[in-house]
């Protein structure tokens, strides 16, 4: 892992970038001390809608108003 210092990623911002790109984890370090980490980004998994079907119910009265003593005790 490769550690720069702030001006040298101000100025190879672009080199910097293409490097994290291609994998590596880039250190940014100010006065020698790290502060921040360039990483790439992963690819998050493709969502698959109605995955989770038939997992769970929803009761007929989830939207039902809740108790009086329980709204009195999110008012307070």
């Amino acid at each position: 892992m490769a550690q720069v210092s702030v001006h040298e990623a101000k100025t190879h911002l672009s080199e910097l970038l293409r490097r994290v790109d291609a994998g590596e984890e880039i250190i940014i370090a100010r006065g020698g001390k790290a502060v921040a980490r360039l990483v790439p980004i992963r690819a998050s998994a493709k969502r698959v809608i109605g995955i989770d079907r038939g997992l769970f119910n929803v009761p007929d009265d989830f939207d039902a108003p809740l108790p009086g003593e329980l709204m009195a005790a999110f008012e307070q």
